[in-house]
């Protein structure tokens, strides 16, 4: 798995230079690995010494806060495991070496804090990796007086009594984003996600894996729904997260029925990426906000306001890449970004399901003509309905339970064909075990978290986030 690396400056000459850049991610099959992405929201503590903050609130940024967290992760094995990312004087994000070299620390807009983890080679690693990372951030949140909850959406805070996290790119997106959408600010503010990233060999293996993945997309966002409460009370919804996507920018997110037709290729992902309206541009390291340009137009000598004499370059064009938001997005690597964040153990059953659906051959062809009993329509028409009626929605002569199910046989087969096994002897498909109980008709997250607060915790949101705390 590989990203574009510095900056590129050199100047797009041709279409085929902006395909060369999604190609070069094809590997071959022992390179392949597992990147896991997972986002969580702070809140303070009732404990703690912040007189100007209520309990369960959300965190500054400075003093004592996010920052301050960042800070001491920085300290971590005397500053030697992770570099600081500043922009313009802030800290924003932790970039790994030594041993978490390839893994990334970094600030979602309203404080969200992530780990982008490294490429691993296996999914017990992963699970490591996460283990490691909560482990290192508790006793700094101690003494903070933070907390850290990953749920797909927030469920007390109103946009209002959340901090913007002090990034360049967010200020140009608040900006735009209430110009495309009703709910991209929510987009930015409340939600958060659990994505995983995975490899492909070819430019044809790309394509397979993009009809699956996106094609399932909603059925996973019915499985793994973790955001049923919105300002303190349910409202109706299994994953308020998807909801907001549903109108958040939909001339960069969704389902492009393009990506599911035959023919599908690195091409036809950059085409579709050029009428993508565009964020910024960086010159000098600095943001220009270009938000609503045209790439295609810049290409084509129509160049945005501010920009005048400037041509677009590869690295404008690998910029432009990370702010398209489809359910799968293509980069050098596929990204899953479908899901909710919840619980660590489901969290990396959502890196187990995609890798044991796509990375064995054998299950990859089964789970395509799984897909192919459906029409395209039908996947994209779902994506509108789970976010309310989650596993329970129509599908066939059933439900998306049934195809769930399905789903999670398929990738119990495939991580069992990788036979990749920890130090106690047990393969992948342990980490599995938490969607069998949910296919076999046990509660979503999402399902879970509404009983508690109509019997346990009668009606009281807060206790979410002790219960959620990880």
């Amino acid at each position: 798995m590989s990203n574009p690396g510095a900056h590129n400056s050199n100047v797009i000459e041709s279409f085929d230079q902006m395909v060369a850049v999604l190609a070069a991610g094809a590997r071959p099959r022992p390179e392949w690995r597992i990147g896991t992405e997972h986002e969580k929201f702070g809140f303070v503590r009732p404990d703690a010494a912040m007189p100007d903050r209520r309990p369960w609130s959300s965190p500054p940024y400075a003093p004592q806060g996010i920052e301050a967290l960042l800070r001491g992760l920085a300290a971590e094995e005397g500053g030697t495991r992770w570099e600081e990312i500043i922009d313009r004087d802030a800290l924003i994000g932790l970039k790994g070496r030594r041993d978490a070299k390839g893994s990334s620390i970094s600030l979602e807009p309203g404080g969200q804090f992530e780990l982008s983890g490294a490429p691993l080679a296996s999914l017990h690693e992963t699970g490591s990796e996460m283990t490691r990372h909560f482990t290192a951030i508790r006793p700094i949140c101690e003494d903070l007086g933070i907390g850290f909850a990953p749920l797909g959406f927030h469920p007390t805070a109103r946009r209002s009594d959340i901090p913007w996290m002090p990034k360049s790119r967010y200020a140009i997106m608040r900006n735009y984003m209430p110009r495309v959408g009703t709910l991209g600010l929510d987009m930015m503010l409340r939600t958060c996600t659990v994505q995983v990233n995975l490899d492909f060999g070819s430019e044809a293996d790309m394509a397979r894996k993009m009809r699956v993945s996106l094609a399932l997309q909603p059925v996973a966002t019915a499985l793994f729904a973790s955001s049923p409460f919105y300002e303190g009370r349910p409202n109706g919804f299994l994953s308020n997260r998807a909801r907001v996507w549903t109108d958040t920018d939909n001339a960069r997110a969704g389902m492009p029925r393009r990506f599911l037709e035959d023919g599908f290729s690195f091409a036809s992902y950059v085409d579709w990426l050029l009428d993508v309206p565009m964020y910024f541009v960086t010159r000098d390291d600095r943001l220009i906000d270009v938000a609503g340009s045209s790439f295609r137009g810049w290409l084509e000598g129509r160049c945005p306001p501010g920009l005048e004499g400037e041509r677009p370059t590869i690295g404008d064009f690998e910029d432009h890449l990370t702010t398209a938001f489809p359910d799968v997005r293509l980069k050098q690597f596929l990204e899953m970004r479908g899901a909710d964040a919840g619980t660590p153990a489901m969290m990396l059953a959502q890196s187990a399901l995609w890798t044991g659906l796509l990375y064995d051959d054998a299950t990859l062809h089964a789970a395509e003509r799984l897909v192919l009993e459906h029409g395209w329509d039908e996947y994209i028409a779902i994506r509108g309905a789970v976010p309310r009626s989650g596993l329970d929605t129509p599908w066939g002569q059933g439900t998306l339970r049934a195809l769930a199910a399905r789903m999670i046989e398929l990738a119990t087969d495939g991580l069992r064909a990788r036979n990749v096994r920890d130090a106690q002897g047990r393969d992948e498909t342990c980490h599995l075990a938490p969607l069998h109980a949910i296919a076999a008709g046990g509660p979503t997250q999402a399902e879970a978290w509404l009983a508690a607060y109509h019997g346990r915790w009668q009606g009281d949101v807060t206790r979410v986030f002790a219960e959620a705390a990880v």
